[in-house]
Order: structure tokens, then sequence, then C-alpha cells
């Protein structure tokens, strides 16, 4: 009677240790799958309703629409400043700047605002064309930069900017700027 009983508990034993192993097998697999599809799947953020047509970022890379967008804004905030706003101006572009360029970004920025603080020089950009790169992530921005002195213009010059641009994860930052030689002045030279 007691072997019986042995038996029959034993057996249930069994059953339970088997039911545990599929169904660690089973949640172990389904883990392996899920972790899987969320590495390799694309993610996607929607944008703010205030630009022109919808736009998604997604970690696959940067859309040329949205590069284009992103660089207007910036050159228009980089290149029109005055002396009154220097603080601000100089607080957002560094919001825009890319943690790894950060300070070499910031030294620049503080040497034209010590440049700039206390005089009545303000300039303007407006912007006549611009090309973007979305895999070398660079954009090239040509347009009319004038600089005023009060309300008298100094100088209204042709000019071209390159932004430089990293991304990571979803962040889109500036690495770099500098002015590059007009294509004009370049072909009068040779």
């Amino acid at each position: 009677m007691f072997a019986d009983i042995s038996h029959e508990r034993q057996q249930s034993l069994l059953r339970q240790r088997n039911l545990l192993a599929l169904t660690s097998t089973g949640l172990g697999l389904a883990l392996v799958i899920a972790t899987s599809l969320a590495a390799t799947r694309d993610r996607e953020v929607v944008l703010l309703p205030t630009l022109p047509k919808q736009l998604t970022v997604t970690s696959a890379g940067v859309q040329a629409e949205y590069l284009e967008l992103v660089t207007r804004d910036t050159a228009l905030i980089l290149l029109n400043r005055s002396p009154e706003g220097l603080d601000y101006w100089m607080s957002e572009i560094l919001k825009l700047a890319d943690p790894a360029s950060y300070g070499r970004l910031k030294a620049d920025l503080v040497r034209i605002v010590e440049e700039q603080r206390g005089s009545d020089v303000t300039q303007a950009f407006v912007i006549r064309s611009m090309k973007v790169d979305p895999k070398g992530l660079t954009s090239d921005v040509t347009g009319t930069l004038k600089t005023f002195v009060g309300a008298q213009v100094i100088a209204s010059d042709e000019r071209r900017f390159r932004f430089n641009w990293t991304y990571r994860g979803l962040r889109l930052a500036l690495s770099g700027f500098v002015q590059l030689p007009n294509q004009d002045k370049a072909k009068e030279a040779q």
C-alpha cells in the first residue's frame, strides 16, 4: 500500500517537473524572440505638426527632408545675431551640440560673443540655397550675410557655410560648422 502511494506521489512530482521544464523552455524561447525583434526593429518618433509635412525620425538614419529643416533652423539661429541676445544665442546653439564636440563649439561661440559683446554690430543671414548629404551628415548653406552697425548696412556678402552633424540613437546633433570659400570667388581666382 505504501508502495502504491509512493509511486503515485513520484509520478505526480515527475509531471510537475516536466511541466515546469516545458514552461521554462517556452518562456526562454519567447524571451530570445522578443529580444531579437526589439534589437532589429527600427524605432520611430513622430515629430511635431508645425513642420510643413509629416516626418518621422528612425534609428535607420536621417531623412534628407529632416536634415534640411534642422539645418535651416540652425543656420538661421547661428548666423542671425545681435549684441542684445548673445547669451540666449549661445545657449540655443549649445543645446544642439553633440556632446563630443560641445567643448570645441562652446570655445568658438565664446570667442564670437567676446568679439561682439558691447558693440553695435548685428548680422543677418538670408538663405539662398542649401545642399544636404544625409549619408555624410553634412549640410552646405549659401546665402547673403549682411552686417549692420546700428541701422547702417556696412557689408553684404555672399557666403557659404558647412554644418557637420552626428546621429546617435534618434538625436541629430551639431558637431561643427565652418565658412567655406565662395565658389564664384574660387572660379575668379583660377
